[in-house]
């Protein structure tokens, strides 16, 4: 499915900005119309599939209790 350059910030939570500079350097695929820019969505499924397994990792480094120090030693 194509989307506009505003669409596709939104979506990647970026300013339009530099989803335009992205698309002149060629690390975003899209296509002219003769009016504005169209971008496939299909090319960031691989792109919202790593930032979703990273958002679970954060979560199970959080919930991960920290370890007793066996370093410590009780001598009061």
């Amino acid at each position: 499915m194509y989307k506009s350059v505003a669409q596709t910030a939104q979506d990647l939570n970026m300013p339009v900005e530099q989803v335009m500079h992205y698309i002149y350097v060629g690390r975003i695929k899209a296509v002219h119309d003769g009016e504005q820019f169209l971008v496939n969505s299909g090319q960031f499924d691989t792109y919202h599939q790593q930032i979703e397994r990273i958002k679970e990792e954060i979560e199970i480094w959080r919930n991960t209790p920290i370890p007793d120090d066996i370093d410590v030693k009780d001598e009061d």
